[in-house]
């Protein structure tokens, strides 16, 4: 699978390597000019691979931020995550057609720099050697220490102010010669072509169309398992430790002729037991990653009960308007009570999300998953669905006439029309008279029938009401002088008797 992800993007792939806290991250973020790698001076908060387009004049390529290896032993890495790590690390230097290892320049050459090295050495992928951190010292010292390395040539760049990126741009295209006049020949090709003859080629020009799945749930409940089986490979860190993913972690691939793109996210822990450093902005961007996906696939474990947790994430997403599909994993190995037990308490407690379907799976043994891309495709069609306004209109009518509306002040509160205002999730607009007077329950028993009508599923609907404007509202009539007289003789009247 390594070669392949160039050969089918087209564009050759760079993969950024270094101890911990060297500036990768950062220096991923200035080149894709993006924020989608988590910062922090927390050490060794990368783990995953994370890819990155980096389009410039001097050359385009895929750039790929990987966790630090050769660092200074860290209590809060187990043994399992640093294997990972260093698994993802060679796994990328596999797909890598050129490597950019990055030193600090104010620590100097360290001791676990040499032994890195002595590792990329032993690699056949070729590398540049990168200075970061240069800003506020003196570059002709860092030249004359890192010189002792005695590679040649030495970039020095500062990637949070961006100082030397255009230089290594420059390099990088000197160092990929071949791979870009493959590029530039594709390209020309494509253009004599046309747009009709173009085709998907990954996440290059037709990322737009691609259906963006975000995976929601609390910690270890098997998120980063599921996103390896569906991706085929293993491209995200798996281990028993909860909290291993701490980062929004995106890859692209495509099933049954259609594109997806896959968000990974950190498992979401009560507010109460979110600490205030890289757990907080790990929360953040998975709230954010939440806000703009087309279908979040919310995640629980089968083996743990319902806790109040699940319920507000769940809600949280429905709220936001996203399609959802539930999923329920680590259903294989549990008995036909306790599958039963299981279902019994996802019907009383998610009644709130009925609409949304549940799939029982097994992220590490496969069973169930397939179904993942039905429902997901049922989701995503019903957020997006277009139907006409005399269709919707016939809906309302009949729903009117079955139960019609209550009254308000004296008088029938009128539903006249209604019409789609907006998609994802689906917004339905009803004019009419006294909506504001319209009881809470009777909207419940609109907005259950069209869901069931139009065949929604995993997607709440939106119905907003307007009312018409009265054009005597605030308007006083004015009495002529004979209906003052008659008014007075009635007053009268009243008086004597």
């Amino acid at each position: 699978m390594a070669k392949a992800i160039s050969a089918e993007l087209n564009l050759p792939v760079v993969a950024l390597v270094g101890r911990p806290n060297v500036g990768k991250s950062t220096l991923f973020n200035a080149l894709t000019r993006s924020r989608d790698a988590l910062v922090s001076d927390w050490p060794g908060l990368t783990r995953d691979r994370h890819f990155g387009k980096v389009t410039s004049d001097e050359v385009s390529y895929w750039l790929v931020d990987t966790g630090g290896v050769f660092g200074e032993s860290d209590v809060e890495q187990a043994p399992e995550i640093l294997s990972g790590i260093e698994t993802q690390l060679k796994a990328a230097l596999n797909e890598a057609d050129l490597v950019l290892w990055v030193l600090d320049a104010r620590q100097g050459v360290t001791p676990s720099d040499h032994q890195l090295l002595q590792w990329l050495r032993r690699q056949t992928t070729p590398f540049l050697f990168l200075v970061n951190k240069v800003d506020g010292v003196s570059e002709a010292e860092v030249m004359a220490e890192f010189s002792s390395v005695g590679i040649q040539p030495i970039l020095p760049i500062s990637a949070v102010h961006r100082r030397g990126l255009g230089l290594l741009n420059e390099t990088i295209a000197d160092q990929l010669p071949e791979q870009l006049s493959q590029q530039v020949t594709q390209e020309a090709s494509s253009e004599s072509a046309g747009p009709e003859e173009s085709s998907f080629d990954g996440r290059a020009d037709n990322a737009e169309k691609a259906i963006r799945l975000v995976l929601l749930g609390r910690p270890n409940v098997g998120k980063s398992t599921l996103t390896n089986r569906l991706l085929g490979q293993e491209r995200m860190l798996v281990s028993p430790v909860p909290g291993t993913t701490r980062d929004a972690i995106t890859h692209a691939f495509s099933q049954r002729d259609q594109a997806f793109e896959i968000v990974d996210t950190a498992g979401l822990r009560r507010r109460g037991k979110v600490g205030e450093g890289v757990e907080k902005f790990s929360v953040i961007k998975s709230l954010q990653a939440m806000q703009v996906a087309d279908v979040v696939l919310f995640m629980v474990d089968a083996r743990e009960p319902l806790v109040d947790q699940d319920l507000t994430l769940f809600s949280m997403a429905l709220e936001a308007g996203r399609a959802c599909v539930f999923l329920v994993n680590k259903w294989d190995g549990l008995t036909e009570d306790e599958k039963q037990e299981v279902k019994n308490r996802l019907q009383f407690k998610l009644s709130f999300g009925d609409f949304v379907e549940v799939l029982f799976i097994s992220a590490l043994h496969g069973t169930g998953v397939g179904h993942i891309y039905e429902a997901v495709e049922k989701a995503y069609q019903s957020a997006h669905g277009r139907w006409s306004t005399g269709s919707l209109n016939d809906l309302l009518k009949q729903a009117c006439d079955a139960h019609p509306p209550p009254m308000a002040g004296g008088r029938r509160i009128k539903l006249r029309y209604m019409h789609l205002k907006g998609q994802n999730p689906p917004h339905l607009l009803i004019h009419g008279n006294q909506t504001q007077q319209l009881p809470e329950s009777y909207r419940r028993y609109l907005k259950n029938r069209f869901t069931d009508a139009l065949g929604l599923v995993g997607v709440p609907l939106s119905i907003s009401f307007r009312s018409s404007d009265n054009p005597f509202a605030g308007r006083k009539n004015k009495l002529t002088p004979r209906q003052v007289r008659k008014r007075k003789r009635l007053m009268k009247f009243h008086k004597k008797k």
